[in-house]
């Protein structure tokens, strides 16, 4: 099932339950259409550093960032999700090209909500991927949710999958890999790469 192998769950299942497991994943990644991302400590390590001046600095991944592009070549819709607001996500979020960002979300099951209808999906159709307890409520409402290793202990249980890298160091290529990957779209993706 391509990349999925590299994404750990969260507990530690008999064998005949992983294969159950991977065949419900796979329903779920394939029914995506929709990726909404959160931003600190999933997009970025976490760490925002405040200078004197204002300015404000996140570490991203450029990795990350391409498999987003990917995702959007695929004809998979990207959104980023955030709780704070930082002109550093909006320069991102260009960069990126994702469809749309959504800042200052201190209720992000309110924004969700929008999500869905703004895009014209149902909850089945999303993957969400974030890693604090803010996001819980749409994390347990999505088809498919992600979250990292570093993630708080109650959104990791309630996850589907748990990534193998970080936050802010590949987390978000994991997941963007094994989406293409397992909807048979990463040929068509990556073939220009390879000429």
């Amino acid at each position: 099932m391509g990349r999925e192998q590299t994404l750990a769950h969260h507990s530690r299942p008999t064998t005949h339950d992983r294969v159950n497991m991977e065949l419900d994943l796979k329903e779920r990644i394939n029914k995506v259409k929709l990726v909404i991302v959160d931003i600190d400590g999933v997009m970025t390590d976490g760490r925002i550093v405040l200078g004197d001046h204002g300015d404000e600095l996140k570490f991203f991944d450029a990795q990350d960032g391409h498999g987003m592009v990917m995702l959007r070549r695929a004809g998979i819709r990207t959104v980023l999700l955030s709780g704070r607001k930082s002109r550093v996500n909006v320069r991102r979020a260009k960069e990126i090209q994702v469809v749309k960002l959504y800042q200052n979300a201190h209720d992000k099951l309110k924004v969700f909500e929008k999500i869905l209808k703004k895009f014209k999906v149902g909850p089945e159709e999303v993957c969400y991927m974030a890693d604090d307890l803010i996001d819980l409520p749409v994390l347990t409402r999505v088809g498919f949710s992600v979250t990292v290793p570093d993630a708080v202990p109650e959104v990791k249980e309630r996850a589907h999958c748990v990534t193998e890298r970080k936050g802010g160091r590949g987390a978000v290529r994991e997941l963007t890999d094994l989406l293409l990957k397992t909807q048979d779209k990463w040929q068509a993706v990556t073939e220009r790469y390879f000429r």
